[in-house]
């Protein structure tokens, strides 16, 4: 990897991925410093460039900082370029001049205000006619926002615009994984979970130049639902506790209240009658809710998810739930679940083998002798985990 590198402290410095972009990449440098101009303060362009065409030497000639490096993807770019920023913000965008960079004195002036992670958003602000096919704008974009948003509880327009600005320490919190398109649901997601001070300015998107055809449009028609594919499975990787833990919680409730609520036996509510099906749903669903909750509190405590999340139940659960706590619970749920389940086997052999009853204590029984096994197995697994994690 080769740079041409400036040592010194600046106040921005404009990010931008280009591959084969001969075409755009002189009108998006000069936009670039024309955005400098505009905003009044000193920066850098910076060209992450992995071209096989003349965009380096156009750009260095231009006097942009070009760091070469191999073609292994947009989020990849951004991971290869952290290392040579000495500003105080980072603004990323593309170098195809959808994205103009004469507008970054918005970003600039929101960071100034106090805030860490400033997206652009086009919703908010103009899309010109045939910048963003109509799938894009009206179904892909809008879905995985709003599935974002709830994940997160965040208010976002527009998870998807590459323009974006940071602040340099925020950008190495955020610490971007993600090698593809992806990169993009990561940093928006990371930056809620880290609490991140953030906001969203209107800017401008518009259509591909003349002669110059997208990347997603050079990889075929696969690509946009295979970008889109990947951003939803990474925001929904980096939201367990969404994904896993609360839906776990949830069921493992409702498979209780299903059990209990034919404690006197059936249960008619109108035209329906509870009967001992019920029951067995609910015995289904509170393992899988249990199920689900051992699995979140694990990829919260030990995978590169724990940094992100803090809370006081997890941190609780590190501290108290020891190896032979965990042995002595669900041994004991498992005999208690056995002494309730006994009569089971003797009514099914005093009724030619056939099961006539199925009493409320006998499937809570059958849910204890289960979840004492689940927690015997989990109590293993977590404990090797943390032995690893400890070494």
């Amino acid at each position: 990897m080769s740079a041409d590198v400036k040592e010194k402290n600046l106040k921005v410095s404009i990010v931008i991925p280009c591959l084969n972009e001969e075409k755009t990449i002189a009108k998006t440098i000069r936009n670039a410093k024309e955005g400098l101009a505009i905003a009044n303060i000193e920066g850098e362009v910076v060209i992450v460039d992995s071209s096989t065409d003349n965009s380096p030497q156009i750009a260095r000639e231009l006097g942009a900082k070009v760091i070469s490096v191999p073609k292994q993807g947009l989020g990849k770019a951004y991971i290869d370029a952290v290392r040579y920023i000495n500003s105080k913000y980072v603004v990323m965008g593309d170098a195809d001049c959808t994205y103009d960079f004469r507008e970054i004195n918005k970003f600039i002036n929101k960071l100034d205000a106090g805030f860490e992670y400033v997206m652009g958003t086009r919703i908010k602000g103009n899309i010109e006619k045939g910048a963003m096919p109509a799938l894009h704008r009206y179904f892909g974009n809008p879905l995985t926002t709003v599935i974002l948003n709830i994940l997160l509880g965040t208010n976002y327009s527009d998870i998807h615009c590459g323009l974006r600005a940071l602040t340099l320490d925020s950008l190495k919190k955020i610490d971007i994984r993600s090698t593809s398109w992806e990169y993009a649901s990561e940093m928006v997601v990371k930056a809620a979970l880290l609490k991140l001070k953030s906001t969203e300015v209107p800017i401008n998107f518009y259509k591909d130049q003349e002669g110059r055809k997208s990347h997603h449009k050079r990889s075929g028609w696969f690509s946009p639902w295979h970008a889109g594919w990947i951003n939803l499975k990474v925001m929904l990787l980096y939201a367990p506790n969404h994904m896993i833990l609360k839906p776990g919680f949830v069921f493992f409730i409702l498979g209780l209240f299903l059990i209990f609520m034919q404690i006197k036996g059936p249960v008619t509510i109108g035209t329906i009658t509870f009967t001992a099906g019920t029951m067995i749903l609910g015995l289904a669903l509170s393992v899988l809710g249990l199920s689900a909750i051992q699995m979140g509190i694990l990829v919260e405590s030990f995978s590169d998810l724990q940094r992100f999340y803090q809370r006081i139940s997890i941190k609780y659960f590190y501290k108290n739930f020891t190896y032979t706590k965990g042995i002595i619970l669900g041994t004991a749920l498992f005999f208690i679940g056995l002494v309730l389940s006994s009569t089971l086997i003797y009514d099914w052999y005093i009724n030619d083998f056939q099961l006539k009853i199925m009493p409320w204590y006998v499937i809570f029984g059958l849910l204890l002798i289960i979840s004492g096994i689940q927690t015997i197995l989990f109590n293993f697994a977590y404990h090797a985990f943390l032995l690893n994690k400890n070494r």
